[in-house]
């Protein structure tokens, strides 16, 4: 199979793509991949350091508004049409993929005028802009939440794989990682984190507990975000007697650790929650008031329904109700139980495999 893949801007569009390729080679399926993305999006850093071929189309998204640069905006995507027209003439793909972000509009709609078999994937609960306006073209729709479903039209191409991602994450192992960051294995452990940059609100409920923290039978791993970790250090002070938590600014092998965590408390992107309930992690979802749509406040949603997580809206985090909620997760062995036996029943282990087989079907279809 030679798939060209697309998608950016953020991390939820990214990492399903390359837990795609990286199933597709598990299977021996792959020949040949190209990934497109911008040059200064976060898919360049990612993408290239996976050793993925990588090209670039220079496009900008929509700016809600009305506003002089949208012109600019229909002017790039104009020029990106031709760019996408000569990637796919010269790279020759059986197969066009896009994952989200707008960096995936020019790509998948001209594989789609050209006649090659294209699939997009939305991980989220509420669709994106660029997954709307392909939807129109694409022959396939791949979606995670029923949520998303209702927002395409197009009901005869849609398809419920799941997120790749959960499937990469499904098959880890604990590996020792608590120990290395000198926490102990035989307690409970719950992980705080707001992403690689961190989450201020999200930080200073953290420090505002710590003092709680301290004094449980349960041990903190605190990721502060890159950015935020020497504030967070100068508010907080020397933690030598406080043995059970732990204070990082960020983990390179993020989801490797996660087989160790008995509960995570964060955000609720796509990828995040992929990842818990592939493992069955009860979560504490504080979703990002600030996206889009306010999609992490959906997305949440669907895993509160179906009791594998609670709900922390940002205007009610603070240090006590943080703790409380903490609390009444990891004093609780019975809700704990059912809330990981809740996460266990919304994984989708085989969704990469599940996309894989639309794929395939695209592409012996038009053969």
């Amino acid at each position: 199979m030679r798939l060209m893949i697309s998608g950016g801007g953020t991390g939820g569009h990214i990492y399903p793509a390359l837990a795609l390729i990286q199933r597709l080679q598990e299977r021996h399926l792959l020949d040949e991949v190209l990934y497109v993305g911008t040059a200064n999006g976060l898919e360049a850093k990612i993408v290239t350091a996976a050793g993925i071929p990588f090209e670039t189309i220079e496009i900008q998204g929509f700016r809600r508004k009305l506003t002089l640069e949208n012109f600019q905006t229909i002017a790039k995507f104009r020029r990106s049409l031709h760019r996408a027209k000569a990637l796919i003439k010269e790279f020759q793909p059986d197969i066009v993929v896009g994952t989200g972000g707008y960096v995936c509009a020019p790509v998948v709609y001209m594989a789609s005028r050209m006649h090659i078999p294209t699939v997009i994937h939305e991980q989220n609960s509420i669709a994106g802009l660029s997954n709307k306006f392909l939807g129109h073209y694409v022959d396939r729709i791949a979606y995670v939440f029923p949520e998303a479903a209702h927002q395409f039209s197009e009901k005869k191409k849609l398809v419920l794989t799941g997120n790749p991602r959960a499937q990469a994450v499904a098959k880890l192992q604990p590996q020792g990682l608590l120990a290395g960051l000198g926490l102990r294995t035989d307690l409970q452990t719950l992980l705080i984190v707001g992403g690689s940059r961190g989450a201020a609100p999200l930080n200073k409920a953290v420090i505002a507990a710590i003092p709680e923290f301290s004094e449980k039978s349960y041990q903190v791993l605190f990721v502060t975000g890159q950015a935020l970790f020497d504030q967070v250090n100068d508010q907080v002070g020397p933690l030598t007697e406080k043995t059970n938590i732990k204070i990082v600014p960020y983990l390179d092998r993020m989801s490797e650790i996660l087989p160790e965590i008995s509960v995570l408390c964060g955000r609720s992107g796509a990828t995040t929650l992929a990842e818990i309930t592939a493992l069955g992690i009860p979560s504490i979802l504080v979703p990002s008031p600030y996206v889009t749509h306010d999609h992490q406040n959906h997305n949440a949603s669907y895993l509160v329904d179906k009791q594998a997580a609670l709900l922390l809206p940002e205007i009610e985090l603070n240090g006590r109700s943080l703790v409380a909620t903490a609390d009444h997760i990891l004093l609780d062995s019975e809700e704990w139980q059912q809330m990981h036996q809740a996460a266990l029943r919304m994984a989708t282990p085989d969704a990469a495999d599940q996309l894989i087989t639309v794929m395939q079907e695209l592409i012996r279809a038009k053969r």
